[in-house]
């Protein structure tokens, strides 16, 4: 399985993906700059964690236009999988890839911490290898992580089991006390219909080995790879 981890101009998470992906799992990985729009020869591309554009305007909302944006788009409707992190989760809601919109934290300040979330669906190619229910530590560093969608899309998305993880407590309680940004339903990561884009606030890549604090993000990695192995063509 080959990964590209895009690098757009503010970007800063780029070496920590291609760190888990190279050395941690030991996956051909490559590192690719926002101009290259023909990203065929790659099985999933990973949007990573920074400040695109110094994040002027919206979050995300320059990137979009990135000539890479329209090689993203021909591997998400060919069923390759597609990850946002922080950033990269931003920049896939502005291109329209996953519903919904990004606001400020309701603290209106930057959170760096450790948070605890609960996987809301262990089918997706990111998320098999989890068990449903199951309560992961991940690191957080955001400023606009207040996920938000209207009451007709978040119906629809709850039907298609498109919310992927929310904040918890770390005995798995949802409440407005550990959701850390206010973001809706305490909605940390979602998906699209199809289960091959993903987008999620939380940090995988800096939440891989135990001395940093947590191992529980590798394990998303890892689901990648089992999930990409017993793939079936979307449209099949």
């Amino acid at each position: 399985m080959k990964f590209a981890v895009i690098v757009f101009p503010g970007t800063n998470g780029d070496y920590d993906a291609y760190d888990v992906l190279s050395r941690t799992l030991q996956q051909p990985v490559e590192r690719v700059w926002h101009e290259r729009e023909n990203l065929d020869e790659f099985d999933c591309a990973i949007l990573p964690a920074g400040f695109s554009y110094g994040d002027y305007l919206r979050t995300g909302a320059i990137a979009r236009f990135s000539p890479v944006m329209r090689g993203i788009e021909k591997m998400a409707a060919d069923g390759k999988l597609v990850l946002g992190i922080c950033n990269g989760f931003q920049i896939l809601l502005e291109a329209g890839f996953l519903p919904g919109a990004m606001r400020k934290n309701d603290s209106l300040q930057f959170r760096n911490v450790w948070v605890n979330v609960k996987v809301e669906n262990h089918s997706l190619p990111f998320t098999n290898l989890y068990k449903k229910g199951q309560i992961l530590k991940m690191d957080i560093a955001h400023g606009e992580g207040n996920y938000y969608v209207d009451e007709e899309i978040l119906l629809d998305m709850k039907k298609n089991n498109q919310i992927v993880l929310r904040y918890c407590s770390s005995d798995g309680k949802i409440s407005t006390g550990d959701n850390p940004n206010g973001a809706l339903e305490n909605i940390a990561g979602i998906c699209n219909r199809q289960g091959n884009v993903m987008g999620l606030m939380p940090h995988p890549e800096r939440s891989s080995e135990i001395l940093i604090g947590s191992v529980d993000g590798k394990t998303l990695f890892s689901s990648m790879l089992n999930g990409w192995k017993g793939r079936e063509p979307i449209g099949s």
